[in-house]
């Protein structure tokens, strides 16, 4: 891995995400994955990136332990905004091909909420990528449903995927954050956080 100054510090990511922990890995983080039990709930009038934000925050602050010098919490949370309103992670089948439904024909926003917290301070931010979908049919929808795994991803789908690969026209914005973590602009906010200057390594 190259010398970039955070293997000095103890990173926590606090998150379930597989697709997360999978992405951290391949830009060649070092860190420890731990959770924290956060119930995901807003007040109701926060709208898209102000969502994100606080089940981000909401996760950081519900952290118990200490944390000890040079140990930083990562925690995340990605939404979907479409037509003003949220599509999270659908309950059943129906709902995933509701919510894919909706999607078809239209340009979503993927939003990641982020919170870095050490021992003293916290950082908070959001990354946002514009997601276009073609028109789906309900076959292309019934199919994905069906034999792929949307009930554990917000808007039901992964631009990784089947779907993905065939409907998406466009993004803009981070390819990355849809697929869990926006991973450039973490490691340029770590980097600042913990106040490394990349150019003096």
């Amino acid at each position: 891995m190259i010398a970039d100054g955070l293997q000095d510090f103890d990173l926590i990511l606090a998150s379930a995400s597989p697709r997360r922990r999978q992405l951290m890995e391949d830009a060649g983080f070092r860190f420890r994955v731990a959770e924290t039990g956060f119930a995901e709930r807003w007040p109701g009038q926060l709208r898209g990136r102000e969502i994100a934000e606080y089940l981000a925050a909401g996760k950081a602050d519900s952290w118990s332990e200490v944390i000890a010098p040079h140990q930083v919490i990562i925690t995340a949370d990605t939404i979907v905004w479409c037509h003003g309103k949220l599509l999270g992670k659908p309950a059943d089948d129906d709902e995933a091909i509701l919510f894919l439904k909706q999607l078809s024909g239209c340009r979503h926003e993927v939003i990641t909420g982020i919170c870095l917290r050490d021992s003293e301070r916290k950082k908070l931010f959001s990354v946002t990528t514009g997601v276009s979908f073609r028109e789906l049919s309900n076959n292309e929808i019934e199919y994905y449903v069906k034999n792929y795994q949307p009930l554990d991803k917000a808007g039901a789908y992964g631009i990784q995927e089947w779907i993905g690969l065939r409907g998406i026209t466009g993004i803009e914005g981070s390819y990355y954050n849809v697929v869990g973590m926006p991973v450039s602009e973490l490691y340029s906010a770590l980097l600042e956080f913990t106040r490394i200057n990349i150019t003096e390594i």
